[in-house]
Parts: C-alpha cells; sequence; structure tokens
C-alpha cells in the first residue's frame, strides 16, 4: 500500500507520526506520507516536526516515509507561495485540500494548486475538464480518497483522468488507526470509482514512478 496522505496530532490526526507509521506497517504498508494540516499560520511550525520524525523513523523500519503538508483553505492566491515556502522547510510532498463536496472550500484553490505545480490535488470535488487537463500537463497528481464524504466525487475524477490522461494515486486521508486500509480494500474502492483491477495496478506502477521521478 502507498498512502499519499495522512496526519497525525501535529494537526487533526490522533496519532503520534511514529504510532501511525508503526500501524501503517503493520498493515502492509510501503511508503507513506505524513502530510498534516497547515496554512500560513503553521506552517513553520509543522513542517520542520514531521521532517525531523521522518529522518528518525527512515532506515528503521520497513516503511519509507516521505515528510509532507497539507495546504488547507487557504486563499488561492497565497497558494503558490506557501507551496514554495514548505519546500524550503524541508517538505518533500505537499497536497492542496482540494475543493470537497463536502467542505466550503474557496472556489479557485483546484485551479490555484494544479497552476503552482504541487505534488497532489486532494479530493479535488466536482473538478472541471479543463482542470483535469492542465493536471496533466503540469504533473499533478489527483487523488481517489477512501475518506467518507471526500469519496463522494471518486467516479467524476476517475472518469475524467482516464479521458484525459491524467495521472490519478488513492489515499486514505488517514486521521485514526481505523483509516488504514490494506491493499485489497484500496482495490475495492477504485473499483467502485469505475476503474478495472488491471487500471488499478496501472495507478500503483504509475504512482511508484511520479515518486521516483520527482521525490526519490
Amino acid at each position: 500500500m502507498i498512502d499519499l496522505h495522512t496526519h497525525t496530532l501535529l494537526s487533526d490526526g490522533g496519532l503520534l507520526p511514529s504510532e501511525l507509521v508503526r500501524r501503517a506497517e503493520v498493515t502492509g504498508y510501503r511508503i507513506i506520507a505524513i502530510t498534516d494540516h497547515a496554512d500560513a499560520s503553521n506552517l513553520d511550525f509543522v513542517v520542520p516536526r514531521i521532517v525531523r520524525v521522518s529522518e528518525e523513523l527512515n532506515g528503521r523500519q520497513s516503511v519509507k516515509v516521505i515528510p509532507g503538508v497539507e495546504l488547507t483553505h487557504c486563499p488561492p492566491d497565497t497558494i503558490a507561495g506557501l507551496f514554495k515556502r514548505a519546500l524550503e522547510l524541508g517538505a518533500r510532498w505537499v497536497v492542496v485540500h482540494g475543493e470537497s463536496l463536502v467542505e466550503p472550500v474557496s472556489p479557485n484553490t483546484n485551479r490555484a494548486a494544479i497552476d503552482a505545480g504541487v505534488h497532489l490535488l486532494a479530493h479535488p470535488g466536482l473538478i472541471t475538464e479543463e482542470e483535469i487537463k492542465k493536471a496533466r500537463d503540469k504533473g499533478v497528481l489527483l487523488e481517489l480518497s477512501t475518506r467518507k464524504g471526500h469519496s463522494l466525487s471518486n467516479g467524476h475524477v476517475a472518469r475524467l483522468a482516464k479521458q484525459t490522461g491524467a495521472g490519478l494515486t488513492l489515499n486514505t486521508d488517514a486521521h485514526s488507526p481505523g483509516d488504514l486500509i490494506t491493499s485489497a480494500f484500496a482495490q475495492t474502492v477504485a473499483q467502485g470509482a469505475g476503474l478495472t483491477p488491471e487500471e488499478f495496478q496501472s495507478l500503483i506502477r504509475e504512482t511508484e514512478e511520479f515518486l521516483k521521478a520527482r521525490i526519490f
């Protein structure tokens, strides 16, 4: 299992990073990104701590830990600057909290994240075909989510991504131990979004290739 969107008690998750990673290891994870919520108020606090614990954990267990952050409900015109600052602070994986159907995310957040070239646009809701094509061209991955509510638009995102050739990944947006999933359940969620088993395996391979090209 590769999971590129998780949270700890550094934001609104329930576990220390070390416990989250250990539970992920027991669940069968190979790669996990810790992406706690941040905006201008706490970015300088959250990212260095995730970087520090990632350095301590990597090499001490079988799971590869990627230090990241999720820019959450930030004004769209600040996203590019916050993305740059997150990278300067050591984040290797920057997610933007997309225009989910179940939260009042500011309009144009999806577009601003794609324009900035962030790594992942999480739960992008009813993203437009034009935006998805731009995400493809900018190399921004789009998320299929296993999280309740955010997953409501999975079918829409998967359908347009398949039509346009945009990159997809599947993540949990985990906030508690019960949110972690097996690869078998991830495949079930992908099938529910309209992907065949073969397309799900292709999604995994493409995610790995994306990480090798831009992160590892």
